[in-house]
Order: C-alpha cells, then sequence, then structure tokens
C-alpha cells in the first residue's frame, strides 16, 4: 500500500522525528499557541474534549519538571533534552476515553510542530508526575485540578539543534492486515 505521493498532512507525518537535542532559543509565543490550538482540534471520544494543554514556558517551571521527570525514570538527565517549551497534556479521569484522547492530542500537536519546523518529542511520564503533590501544585499555577486529571504526557517543543533530521527506519512488513 502506498499513500498519495503530495500531500502536505501527509508529507508531514513521513518527515516527522522525535527531536533529541533542542537549541536554548524560545520559540515565539504565536507558534506555540498554533501549536497547542492543533492539539484542541483533536478527536476525542464523543466530542467531550477531555484534555487540558499547559503551556510551560517559565524556565524555572520547566526545570522543576524536568527534575521530577528525571527522577521517575531514574536518572539525573533531562528528559525534555533541553527544549525550551513543554506543553503538558492532562485529561478528565472520569472520560473513559481520557487516555486516548491525550494521545490524539499529543498526536496532533507533533504534526502541527513538524509543519511549522519545528522538533518535538513525547515525553512520558506524567501520570507519575502529576499524582505527586509538587505536581499538583503546579497544575495549581495554571488553574488545573490534579485530582480530576490524569498526565497524558508531555511534549518537548523547541528548534532542533541538529542539522540533519534523523531517517526513518522502514516500515516493517505485515504492518496492515487486511480482512476482504
Amino acid at each position: 500500500m502506498k499513500m498519495a505521493e503530495t500531500n502536505v498532512v501527509l508529507d508531514a507525518i513521513r518527515s516527522r522525528r522525535s527531536c533529541r537535542a533542542y537549541k536554548s532559543e524560545m520559540v515565539p509565543k504565536e507558534l506555540i499557541e498554533t501549536v497547542a490550538e492543533a492539539g484542541t482540534w483533536a478527536a476525542t471520544g464523543m466530542g467531550r474534549q477531555s484534555p487540558v494543554i499547559v503551556a510551560v514556558t517559565d524556565k524555572a517551571v520547566r526545570d522543576e519538571l524536568s527534575e521530577m521527570n528525571a527522577k521517575i525514570m531514574g536518572t539525573t538527565s533531562d528528559p525534555f533534552y533541553g527544549a525550551p517549551v513543554i506543553l503538558i497534556v492532562l485529561a478528565l479521569k472520569k472520560r473513559p476515553t481520557h487516555v486516548y484522547d491525550g494521545s490524539l492530542v499529543l498526536g496532533n500537536m507533533m504534526l502541527a510542530a513538524e509543519s511549522l519546523g519545528l522538533g518535538s518529542c513525547w515525553i512520558h511520564r506524567a501520570k507519575e508526575e502529576f499524582e505527586s503533590e509538587e505536581g499538583k501544585k503546579i497544575l495549581e499555577k495554571a488553574g488545573v485540578n490534579g485530582d480530576e486529571y490524569e498526565g497524558i504526557g508531555h511534549l518537548a517543543l523547541g528548534y532542533p539543534s541538529y542539522e540533519e533530521k534523523p531517517k526513518a527506519a522502514p516500515r516493517k512488513p505485515g504492518y496492515v492486515k487486511w480482512v476482504d
């Protein structure tokens, strides 16, 4: 099966790679807003829009999140790879589709970042971070009740510091199965 040859959405899907090295340069607010807005257009269960996105551009808060995430991971290195912006996706725990809803938000934002020439990488451990009292205090600053929301993931966002994007691995044979 072969995707259409030229289409901006399909091109972004094919070219997007997880970025694991960022410049320290801050992304303009307008671009962050564009990426976040793309997340708001993700499909959600019954259109209930269970996710919220918390945009973190404050370096002290970003560094606090990095430290918390690294501790959960059992390391001292920066799990956000130096990205200056972190977009946190959370979703209402009471919605049975909340994990799927938040995952689609992250996917939309990664594709939007790609289309804008930004690097992005989905970073896990948001669930554990925001179940902690320390994490809930961070959410409180953004007006989010940490008892009602579950952390789905972080999107590290910024300008890639490498010249050339990593090549994609070939798609595995038999990825798509058919029932005709």
